[in-house]
């Protein structure tokens, strides 16, 4: 008699690998209680002569400030993750992370000298606007881009007027503006 059998397939490999890499440094966070997340998960401004500096620059992505905080991204990062890497291919995603890690790590460096950053928001955010470029066909943009990008980019500069609260908005706009750009390049390219 067979049975059927159930195979597990590591289906998105730069999505699952983020977001185990975005589940340890919280677990870490935790048992050092926020010692690894100021360390290595949050980029703020420091010496340039520190090395760390630089491991900050992509590794604040990875940070968060609580479980609540994790999911919220996580959730989102795994359903946009693995259509992306199937349209686009795992490494132009994980390039994709990489670059838009750095733009925001570096933004947020220079222009927020007395903040800390932390998370994988502007993660989010690129990959909602990457993701509504399925439709982008020789010179061809979809309406739908067009909405995704009025609503959310349009909400998080309305937030960043209006709203107090300590999220940065800022972050989610260059998340989109990488988006954005990167669609553009990927999309030309296929």
């Amino acid at each position: 008699m067979n049975r059927p059998t159930i195979k597990l397939s590591y289906n998105a490999p730069v999505t699952l690998t983020f977001a185990i890499l975005c589940l340890a440094a919280l677990i870490a966070g935790n048992i050092t209680d926020g010692w690894t997340t100021r360390a290595f998960f949050s980029v703020y401004r420091c010496s340039l002569a520190d090395p760390l500096a630089y491991i900050r620059f992509f590794g604040h992505v990875l940070g968060h400030s609580g479980y609540a905080h994790f999911i919220g991204n996580i959730v989102l990062i795994l359903v946009l993750g693995p259509n992306l890497e199937d349209r686009f291919g795992s490494w132009n995603v994980l390039w994709a992370i990489l670059f838009t890690a750095l733009v925001s790590g570096l933004v947020h460096f220079i222009f927020f000298p007395g903040t800390a950053l932390l998370g994988a928001s502007g993660i989010v955010f690129m990959m909602i606007l990457l993701a509504s470029f399925g439709g982008v066909h020789h010179g061809v943009i979809p309406i739908t881009l067009i909405l995704v990008a009025v609503f959310y980019l349009g909400g998080e500069l309305w937030d960043a007027i209006f709203v107090n609260d300590d999220i940065s908005q800022l972050t989610h706009i260059i998340g989109g503006v990488c988006g954005t750009v990167l669609g553009f390049a990927l999309s030309h390219k296929r």
